[in-house]
């Protein structure tokens, strides 16, 4: 009878799951973008033969239950993924089935990005239309109160913290600039003031743009420019953002992302006037960190070659511009980076915005790309916020925070290593 009932619960589980389909001909497709589902039903209809399923998932279950599916030898056939290269040993090189000039023409930028350390130097192992971006949004209407003139593209981050001061103090706006909690906006920040943070052998790197980025980031908490109940008041590595205070108009700039975009769309709308500027500069660049997800299929696949159909079929120029176009992202296949993509349900500030984004593409520095495709970002990132906590609230000074971010994300290298 036990036989007969575990025999049964087998052969339920198997027509029930899609997280293991029983066929070469079936894979499973994840993302946290509901959009994904018009392709993968393209790809279907085009492709009766075959069968795609999709699984819509949370950003959390990308993070933290993705790698621990992909430990055990489980997990969807192709994933969204954040960590670009912290899982990079699972992917699967897609080079002997697609056509590897058109996604080396097309995403060239990302491939690297995608390659372990010990893989093929020539490896596709994924692809991306679209990215996110870090971005200072600065509010029009609050300038035309003041009578005061924004800074021209170019202008510094000096710049605009004076004029932002000025603004905020004209209009009686609380704050002047906010900085999401996060050493990714850091990270912009610190490139445009010289730091390299990763060199070429994959370790971090503490220099004198980084100490000259904190240097300058503690100044703007001591003057009053950035707020100290945000990065002071918040210990560890913890993440906030202060969205809501620019949709409230109770800061003159914010940086945070292109993210925020469709929450200015839907909550915003035309409240208040509105821009995302060019890429504040610093004595060494303009620089913006890039960020979103990338689309991979994995070695355990049982199916490979469908695999990489689907990832071909999802990289048509075509399917690109439908998926930038319901999500409102921002292009980064060199193509559509230079025709450019329509948002038919975008307000025109947001199509503003988004035309910002994308003119500034080209510009993001190799540095910044470098940061966001090494393994230990993680580490790194929540070391800086911690450390650099510590030296808005007197527990360290610039220099031995710097030493003691180092030491962090040297150790937490060693750990990972083992």
């Amino acid at each position: 009878m036990d036989s007969r009932l575990r025999a049964i619960a087998a052969a339920v589980a198997s027509a029930v799951s899609i997280a293991s389909p029983a066929g070469a001909d079936e894979i499973v497709v994840q993302s946290i973008n509901a959009y994904v589902k018009s392709t993968v039903d393209n790809f279907n209809r085009e492709n009766p033969g075959d069968k795609v399923h999709f699984r819509l998932v949370s950003y959390q279950s990308i993070n933290d239950s993705l790698p621990v599916q992909l430990a055990s030898g489980g997990g969807p056939d192709i994933s969204m993924v954040a960590d670009w290269n912290g899982l990079a040993k699972y992917y699967l090189d897609l080079r002997p089935y697609v056509d590897a000039a058109y996604f080396e023409r097309e995403f060239g930028t990302v491939l690297a990005m995608l390659r372990a350390r010990d893989a093929r130097p020539d490896a596709i192992n994924g692809m991306t239309g679209a990215i996110t971006m870090n971005g200072a949004y600065v509010n029009r209407t609050l300038f035309r109160q003041a009578g005061i003139a924004m800074p021209s593209p170019g202008a510094t981050w000096d710049d605009w913290a004076d004029a932002a001061r000025r603004v905020a103090k004209a209009t009686r706006t609380p704050m002047a600039m906010e900085v999401d909690r996060s050493a990714h906006r850091f990270a912009s920040i610190a490139i445009s003031y010289g730091a390299k943070l990763v060199d070429a052998n994959g370790d971090f790197v503490v220099d004198e743009g980084l100490k000259a980025a904190i240097r300058k980031f503690v100044a703007w908490h001591r003057d009053g420019t950035l707020p100290m109940d945000l990065w002071g008041a918040v210990g560890g590595a913890t993440h906030r953002d202060n969205f809501d205070d620019f949709m409230n108009a109770k800061v003159v700039l914010y940086f945070g992302g292109s993210w925020q975009l469709e929450r200015m769309n839907k909550e915003v709308g035309d409240l208040f006037d509105w821009a995302v500027i060019d890429a504040p500069c610093g004595p060494a660049a303009c620089a913006l960190m890039p960020g979103g997800g990338a689309m991979v299929a994995f070695k355990h696949t049982k199916s490979p070659k469908l695999a990489a159909r689907y990832l071909a079929f999802a990289a048509r120029e075509e399917n690109m511009r439908e998926q930038l176009a319901r999500g409102a992202n921002i292009p980064l296949a060199t193509t559509l980076v230079k025709t450019g993509v329509s948002y038919p349900n975008a307000s025109e500030l947001v199509r503003e915005a988004l035309a910002s984004y994308t003119r500034q593409v080209p510009s993001i520095p190799p540095a910044a790309y470098a940061f966001q495709g090494w393994r230990f970002q993680r580490a790194a990132m929540n070391a800086m916020t911690t450390r650099i906590s510590q030296v808005l609230n007197n527990e360290l000074d610039v220099d031995t925070a710097a030493a003691f971010i180092k030491k962090d994300v040297d150790l937490a290298i060693q750990a990972a290593r083992r």
